[in-house]
């Protein structure tokens, strides 16, 4: 799926501020990332541009060297809004096309006009007495039609999905003319996935880990607690210690060694630089087996959850 081994790990860049943003892409892509993970919803496309086209100016790389991936805002589900979507998020970014473009969530919202508030977020009408999401009767099969259409023009390369569970994955491939080329979803070892994952390999669908870190993603946003992060558990400490490496770069090699690309985000050059370090070291069997074993099968990212506390809307989209 990725050109190179490299492209494996990732930039993600949600919550990543507009202000260190231009800089944090330009950093990564000089110490060595040619994978960048972006979406509308970060709100932050137009700087994760500028940093690119620095690179680009500064002959760092050239556009074919790098892996860009963009998301499908739930706003924009409706077939005749998809385009009109991409054709902004390329404008933002100052490209003429995207590596990757994924159906976001699996939640069809109302249409939120551009020029009204970009990007929409959540509530259809912050502003309203009592906000709420506001749904659209828009069926996933006419997204991934529209999304096809994307390919076909050329303003895409490869089309996927995030946060789609099983049934959604089997339903998706009975009716995509062009098959889904990337899956990517929540995995850390609080949240293995491993009979998505399986499913994935059987179906020929590559996947990416979002939060390959677990609770570190979720802290600075009061949905998780430090308490809750893998990083200080004795198996990764005992695995760090071993290879002479952080515990965060212990957590994402088991992410790369189990076979799925991994997207940690960062501003800080030096973590960036062990983000990317994980291809000089292997986890043994049972370092491996060990952290898989710290599983708890535990979402910090569920909409069931976040979307009732934060949106006043029930979402569930995981039973």
């Amino acid at each position: 799926m990725f050109k190179t081994e490299q492209q494996r790990v990732g930039l993600g860049l949600w919550k990543v501020s507009k202000d260190d943003c231009a800089d944090a892409v330009y950093n990564a892509i000089k110490i060595g990332y040619r994978h960048l993970d972006s979406a509308c919803d970060y709100g932050n496309e137009k700087e994760v541009g500028q940093g690119i086209a620095r690179a680009i100016d500064d002959g760092l790389v050239t556009r074919e060297d790098l892996w860009i991936t963009s998301k499908l805002w739930n706003t924009y589900h409706a077939p005749e809004h998809v385009q009109p979507a991409l054709e902004r998020t390329l404008n933002d970014l100052g490209l003429e096309y995207l590596d990757l473009y994924l159906i976001h969530f699996p939640i069809a919202q109302a249409f939120v006009p551009f020029e009204t508030r970009y990007p929409p977020e959540w509530f259809h009408d912050p502003l309203a007495a009592d906000p709420k999401m506001e749904f659209a009767q828009v069926p996933l099969h006419q997204t991934w039609q529209a999304m096809e259409a994307l390919v076909d023009l050329g303003s895409v390369k490869h089309i996927g999905v995030c946060n789609y569970n099983s049934a959604l994955l089997f339903d998706l491939v009975n009716y995509a003319r062009i098959k889904p080329s990337m899956l990517q979803v929540e995995i850390h070892p609080y949240h293995t996935q491993q009979r998505l994952l399986t499913l994935a390999n059987n179906l020929g669908i590559p996947v990416t880990a979002f939060s390959p870190l677990g609770a570190q993603s979720y802290v600075e946003i009061d949905m998780a607690t430090q308490a809750q992060a893998v990083i200080t558990r004795e198996e990764v400490l005992n695995a760090a210690k071993a290879h002479d490496v952080t515990p965060a770069q212990v957590v994402l090699r088991w992410g790369v060694q189990r076979g799925y690309a991994v997207i940690p985000k960062s501003t800080n050059p030096k973590h960036l630089a062990e983000n990317l370090d994980l291809f000089n070291f292997s986890l043994t069997e049972i370092e491996m087996e060990a952290i898989s074993g710290l599983n708890l099968n535990h979402r910090f990212n569920d909409p069931g959850h976040f979307c009732g506390e934060a949106f006043n809307t029930h979402c569930p989209i995981y039973d």
